[in-house]
């Protein structure tokens, strides 16, 4: 009897032990996740975070595959932030020689007209006209609908991307119907697109304004002989805005509305009897840029762009031309960096001198290359 109780208590014991260091255990562990939610909860968002400072440190074509994902991406952080202008009308006065910029100026007159919209008056073309769109012989806003006040032109069609081929082809005709006589050259560009309007018309002064001719970034895909990038903006010769603004009026000829827009535009150039030409400088570099510049300088192209471009999708400083003239989604406040580096920063000590780029103007014709004449 004295036996079966000691056995009794020796079992009530374990089990007691067993429940004990179960009940502890289970302790332990509430307490250890309950004590880590609070930094796990930090961790999360710091992680977030510092992805979301990577992708903002990233050009938007390494983490985007198509153009609309990029143009949403863009859209999506421009409307986090407020980006305010910054006064370029310092009292530091540069002793830089602008004579010859100044002559071409007056030389070659270039309409510039903004592809844009309500939603981004503030947000992307009011730094556009801060900027580079100053140095434009005449610069237009074009939009859904009119603003007096900023202003822009209505074109009375629905805003959204399948309707930028309208827009440009309702913008192409009011400008040949208004401003024909008063440019020789026009150039559509995209809100987020920054150029370089002395390197433009220095390119345009080897060309002739009356040839059915039309310049930009080269695609070689679509179209048969090519076509170029909508976002690194294109520029019509005076001659192809007649046929744009008379023969492209009709739909046999050039789609109205819908398809994307640069390829549409392209197969509209080549029904006119309009051709696409070499671009680029003397030594074979990029002029006009569908990305931006730290993209085009460092790589990291969405796939699509290996099998459009038609200069082999270079990178780096040997494919960038020293006279370049545009870069596309250029984020607000770049469009300041842009417009700082290139004229204002300047490295003491050192002149630089005007080199002779153009040197020779090619036409591409049924997928063949001809010279067509060596300038000078």
């Amino acid at each position: 009897m004295e036996g079966r109780a000691l056995g009794c208590f020796h079992t009530s014991h374990l089990n007691f032990c067993f429940g004990l260091s179960v009940g502890l255990v289970i302790s332990f562990l509430i307490a250890s996740f309950s004590s880590l939610q609070t930094p796990l909860i930090l961790t999360r968002k710091y992680a977030a975070e510092k992805f979301e400072s990577y992708l903002s440190s990233r050009s938007l074509q390494e983490v985007a595959k198509t153009y609309d994902e990029m143009h949403e991406d863009m859209d999506r952080r421009l409307s986090r932030d407020d980006i305010r202008g910054v006064d370029f009308n310092d009292e530091h006065k540069h002793h830089d020689n602008d004579n010859v910029a100044r002559k071409l100026a007056d030389k070659i007159r270039v309409l510039c007209w903004i592809m844009t919209g309500p939603q981004n008056l503030e947000k992307k073309a009011i730094h556009v006209k801060k900027t580079w769109g100053k140095r434009c012989t005449k610069l237009i806003f074009f939009s859904s609908v009119t603003n007096h006040t900023f202003p822009t032109i209505g074109l009375n069609i629905s805003e959204g991307r399948e309707h930028l081929t309208g827009k440009t082809m309702r913008a192409f005709k009011y400008v040949f119907d208004h401003y024909f006589d008063e440019a020789d050259w026009f150039m559509k560009a995209d809100d987020d697109t920054y150029f370089i309007m002395e390197n433009l018309r220095y390119f345009l002064s080897s060309r002739d304004k009356m040839e059915p001719v039309y310049f930009g970034h080269h695609f070689k895909t679509i179209v048969r002989q090519g076509y170029y990038s909508g976002g690194a903006g294109y520029i019509l010769s005076k001659e192809t805005l007649r046929r744009l603004g008379t023969t492209g009026q009709d739909p046999k000829f050039c789609r109205q509305d819908g398809g994307a827009e640069d390829a549409e535009l392209g197969k509209c150039m080549q029904n006119l009897g309009v051709k696409t030409a070499n671009s680029t400088d003397a030594l074979g570099r990029s002029r006009f840029h569908c990305f931006d510049p730290e993209t085009h300088l460092m790589g990291g192209y969405p796939n699509w762009y290996y099998k459009y471009d038609a200069n082999g999708a270079k990178k780096g400083v040997e494919s960038i031309s020293d006279y370049s003239i545009s870069f596309h989604y250029i984020k607000p406040e770049s469009m300041y960096s842009l417009e700082f580096y290139v004229y204002h920063l300047r490295p003491y000590g050192i002149e630089t001198r005007n080199q002779d780029l153009n040197q020779r103007e090619t036409l591409y014709t049924n997928n063949a290359t001809i010279s067509v004449k060596t300038l000078k």
